[in-house]
């Protein structure tokens, strides 16, 4: 744990989303002071003052002004605002480029300008696209989607970033995180979670047997923190817990966690631009990172099970 001497104020793009309220706990606990920016197009401003931010900034990634402003007296930054829909970067790429990859670049020039020590990106597996499993370091990428191609392009700009400026980036390819606060998201255990909620079958899109490596939001907070702490100089980070589920498996587990209640499942189509396998090699993560993943599937959706089962009810 960081002493007050060690200590960062962190600005968190995307801070009121998903895994920036999450983030918020992890920071302060090791003794740094959190602070949010975000349009709140998905999170909600009271999740991030309920989460602990020193203080919460609403505005856009592509408001330069305001990201300069936001920056002052920084000395870290966490970039996880972005758009996530593989689907909805088909549907509109040019959206996808604006918010991923302008944005990036915005939030890159403002970290430059302000002289900060640490700048972490979220990444995600799309950028490798088909690839032979596990995904690692050293494949070369070949999106399948205009979302992976964007958050390609992020990791290009920390790159650069750092072989130019000297700005300490590192980039962090985030498997599919799962866990509390995840209700605006359209990740497939958040959706499954709300369908069994609602009553309603579960969508499987193709036969169930395409897999992906399930990674709770608890694991992959300690390793941005982790990745903050030590500021490597323009490396990239496969994080995940090395283990490949299938759809399939992850609706019997599912179906074990709501033991009381009925769990019914709809397959429909597969959808275009979403990857038949996924899941990482963390060796090198573990390596220079300390990154170790601790909280198995089942343990990770009792905990949030319990998370929306607790927000349905207040």
């Amino acid at each position: 744990m960081s002493t007050k001497s060690d200590s960062l104020r962190v600005l968190v793009t995307g801070g009121c989303g998903f895994i920036g309220v999450n983030l918020a706990r992890h920071l302060l606990a090791a003794g740094h002071e959190p602070i949010a920016f975000d349009n709140c197009s998905a999170g909600r401003l009271n999740d991030g003052d309920t989460a602990g931010y020193a203080r919460v900034i609403e505005a856009d990634i592509r408001d330069v002004d305001a990201l300069t402003a936001a920056l002052h007296g920084v000395d870290a930054v966490v970039h996880l605002a972005a758009r996530t829909g593989v689907v909805d970067s088909v549907r509109d790429p040019r959206g996808d480029m604006e918010v991923n990859v302008i944005g990036t670049l915005n939030a890159l020039l403002a970290a430059r300008d302000a002289g900060v020590r640490a700048f972490v990106f979220a990444s995600s597996g799309a950028p490798l696209g088909e690839v032979e499993q596990p995904g690692h370091e050293a494949i070369a990428p070949r999106p399948q989607s205009p979302y992976g191609a964007t958050k390609l392009a992020g990791e290009g700009l920390c790159s650069a970033f750092a072989g130019s400026y000297g700005l300490p980036t590192t980039a962090l390819r985030f498997t599919n995180v799962y866990g509390p606060f995840s209700y605006h998201k359209g990740s497939v255990i958040a959706q499954f979670m709300k369908r069994i909620m609602n009553g309603a079958p579960l969508v499987v899109y193709g036969d169930g047997e395409q897999t992906r490596d399930f990674l709770y939001v608890d694991d992959v907070c300690r390793g941005i923190l982790a990745a903050l702490e030590r500021a490597p100089m323009g490396e990239l980070y496969q994080l995940g817990t090395g283990v490949e589920t299938s759809i399939n498996d992850l609706v019997a587990v599912l179906s074990d966690v709501f033991s009381d209640r009925r769990v019914e499942v709809a397959f429909e189509p597969e959808r275009t631009g979403e990857a038949r396998r996924a899941f990482s090699d963390i060796r090198k993560a573990r390596r220079e990172l300390g990154y170790n993943p601790r909280t198995p599937l089942r343990e990770g959706l009792v905990c949030t099970r319990d998370w929306f089962l607790e927000s349905a009810s207040s």
